[in-house]
């Protein structure tokens, strides 16, 4: 997924202590899971980092593709394996947004993924003949769980939790500050992020959307908007940070789950704001598969969500369009 802050921002604007007193005193921690950094912050009488990192490896040993030993590659490989409660809530939520986005969410692309060069193993650029022959192994519909078993129409079908297991990490995290009583805290991994209550300055937390600009080391840091929040989950995809080119083509690292091809599009970034991360990591990969018009158009019988789309007008100029109700969170912090 799309890191939609900055580190030195994130740092700088969330993270940043002010000397007061009577306020509450924030614990910072940070570390490296999914082959991503995370940085959580929160409101609490004792440093729980531990009990973190214990809770994020847990989701790691069951959904990583990195992990030989994870639930999830041992599914891939055939070998029988007895499903935890986070595959189990994972894998349910991802078919249930794959059936609603009619296929557009689908973590059976994997494979084609890896095609493209984009995945948990690097293959040659693929031809139409590897396309075709990988297709056949792709669809939500081919893989299924029923009484904890793993049910697939051909064995070589293989999943890919990436751009949902983030966002299901930050819930974890989440659920467990709460658990504790914190009501004051933000939990980000990879760019994908929950929050509730207060920062440490007393006010809203304050997240940065980018400004989609060809970025692919991540080094530019120019802001679209700033979003003031006080609960929910905000993730953001897009396609101006993994990409590569080739003989003068450029090609995204989302890829088309009916087509086999990455998207090519006049969409240029998604950012989704809801209740829980792990659907918001989920959609804003959905909708930068349907391109603008499609996702627009499933948003107009979604109310729930709210989402900002950044889009191509020509090679120049970029537009923006959002949800009715999105404004409320651009407004000035107060």
């Amino acid at each position: 997924m799309i890191t939609i802050i900055k580190k030195a921002f994130f740092l700088a604007l969330i993270f940043s202590l002010v000397a007061c007193q009577n306020k509450p005193s924030y614990i910072y921690n940070e570390g490296i899971i999914f082959g991503t950094f995370y940085h959580i912050k929160y409101d609490y009488k004792e440093d729980l980092k531990d009990e973190i990192q214990e809770k994020l490896n847990e989701v790691n040993k069951s959904l990583s593709t990195f992990d030989s030993l994870s639930v999830l590659s041992k599914i891939n490989r055939n070998i029988p394996v007895r499903l935890d409660s986070h595959f189990v809530i994972v894998f349910n939520k991802a078919q249930e947004i794959s059936a609603q986005t009619d296929g557009a969410f689908d973590m059976t692309v994997s494979e084609l993924v890896n095609a493209w060069g984009f995945g948990f193993k690097s293959e040659k650029f693929p031809t139409q003949t590897v396309i075709d022959s990988l297709m056949q192994y792709v669809g939500y519909r081919k893989i299924k769980i029923n009484n904890d078993t793993v049910y697939k129409e051909n064995q070589k079908v293989t999943i890919d939790a990436s751009a949902i297991a983030k966002g299901y990490g930050v819930d974890v995290v989440a659920n467990y500050l709460e658990s504790k009583g914190i009501k004051n805290y933000l939990v980000e991994i990879g760019g994908e992020i929950r929050l509730k209550g207060i920062n440490p300055k007393n006010q809203k937390w304050s997240l940065a959307i980018d400004k989609p600009i060809d970025d692919s080391l991540g080094i530019l840091e120019e802001y679209q908007e700033i979003l003031y929040l006080d609960s929910g989950a905000v993730a953001t995809s897009g396609n101006y940070r993994k990409f590569y080119y080739k003989n003068g083509q450029k090609y995204s690292h989302t890829i088309n789950p009916k087509t086999g091809y990455p998207v090519n599009h006049q969409l240029l970034s998604v950012t989704v704001y809801t209740k829980d991360c792990m659907s918001a990591d989920a959609y804003a990969t959905s909708f930068m598969v349907m391109g603008k018009d499609r996702a627009i158009s499933f948003l107009s019988k979604h109310k729930d969500l709210q989402v900002y789309l950044i889009y191509a007008v020509d090679s120049n100029k970029t537009e923006i369009w959002k949800t009715k109700d999105f404004f409320k969170i651009l407004k000035t912090n107060s």
